[in-house]
């Protein structure tokens, strides 16, 4: 069953049209000029999904590499105007139903590139290129569920008479960064807090001047991130084995991608230091006018001075003050202690399964495989959170 579950999601649109463009193709194929392209004219910005950084994760990130790739192109077949990354079921959780899901792209979001221009086109040939390719349904995963992209996805299904289904949501932290930066933090956080954060922020200040940098040029991208890299090992994630230098294909992936987008002004670095000594250190992606904070490292020698809410005061700042960007979004899970209360902005963020055929029994036998795979997640989460009080 498992053959045939693959089979199915891999092959057949070859048998039926022996010659034409093949439906699903490796993620490597995909034109870099024409995905660029269609970035820049994206409907709805996703760092995650720009050329420069999915290319990285999928050649050597550990457990999310050899991704696939749901082109869509306009009626002359020469301009890309949609691309989904993708894998099968299979590889995602071990469930052989054919069904294709968003390629995880180490950053939590995963809304598809639809062009601007041509949106509900782009996702009508996304959804047809999943049928040929022999998926019943499609599994986005951490999609914006009021999103534009969403959005157009839900006009061609309704058209259809086909519905998507919420498989999970919860609510993640944005940055309204048309506002004054100072204002902003004040209402977030009240002048109380604030004091006491200057209280920390002068203590820090006995360890030398303390300075937010941020490093975008490639001379600088690459000492930083080297920074970046050795703050978060040394704290609580190098403890639990999940640094990205831990582990020799996150490294290599992270190390390409970050100077690669650096070079188009798609990524910095931001740092917090006290005299010579990094103690915080942030990645933040660019797509259009939305920032993605990616990962924080803090040095835990100074934790007494909260030295991530000191960056991300700072990073706030900047991103208000930067007239290219419009807004950032945390990529931060649920209820995050940390920025939740300093990023106020709101969205929603989900796992939908949609249905690529009506009435379909397949259909229902991937939904109901799914909710047990959740229901089993969220059991073995509450284990472990009991486990580490």
């Amino acid at each position: 069953m498992v053959d045939t579950a693959q089979q199915a999601t891999i092959h057949p649109a070859s048998a039926r049209h022996a010659g034409a463009a093949p439906a699903r193709i490796p993620l490597a194929a995909v034109d870099t000029g024409q995905w660029r392209a269609l970035a820049q004219r994206a409907i709805e910005p996703n760092g995650y999904y720009l050329p420069a950084w999915e290319l990285a994760v999928s050649a050597t990130a550990g457990g999310r590499t050899d991704a696939s790739a749901l082109p869509a192109f306009d009626g002359s077949s020469t301009r890309l105007i949609g691309l989904m990354p993708v894998i099968s079921l299979w590889r995602a959780w071990k469930i052989p139903l054919p069904a294709l899901v968003s390629a995880h792209p180490y950053g939590t979001l995963c809304s598809p590139l639809l062009d601007r221009d041509a949106p509900l086109e782009a996702a009508t040939h996304l959804l047809q290129q999943a049928r040929e390719a022999g998926a019943h349904a499609l599994v986005l995963n951490d999609v914006a569920l009021d999103g534009a992209a969403m959005k157009a996805l839900e006009q061609i299904l309704n058209r259809d008479g086909l519905k998507p289904r919420i498989l999970s949501s919860y609510i993640r932290a944005s940055l309204d960064a048309t506002q004054d930066g100072e204002t902003l933090l004040r209402d977030a956080l009240g002048a109380k807090k604030l004091k006491e954060l200057r209280r920390q922020r002068h203590r820090l200040e006995e360890h030398g001047p303390v300075a937010f940098e941020v490093a975008r040029s490639s001379g600088e991208i690459g000492r930083a991130l080297e920074n970046f890299l050795q703050l978060e090992a040394s704290g609580w994630k190098g403890k639990r084995g999940t640094a990205l230098v831990q582990h020799a294909g996150d490294a290599t992936f992270i190390r390409r991608a970050v100077p690669a987008l650096a070079e188009t002004a798609q990524c910095e670095i931001v740092t917090l230091r006290a005299g010579t000594t990094p103690v915080a250190s942030g990645i933040v992606l660019r797509h259009q006018d939305r920032a993605f904070f990616f990962k924080l490292g803090i040095d835990e020698r100074f934790a007494k001075y909260s030295p991530g809410v000191q960056l991300t005061l700072d990073l706030t700042r900047h991103l208000c003050a930067d007239p290219a960007i419009a807004s950032a979004d945390s990529t931060a899970s649920a209820d995050h202690p940390m920025i939740n209360p300093i990023w106020r902005g709101r969205f929603a963020i989900g796992d939908v399964l949609i249905p690529l055929r009506r009435h379909d029994p397949v259909v229902t036998l991937i939904h109901a495989a799914l909710l047990g795979l959740n229901a089993a997640h969220q059991t073995a989460r509450r284990v472990v959170r009991r486990l580490r009080k």
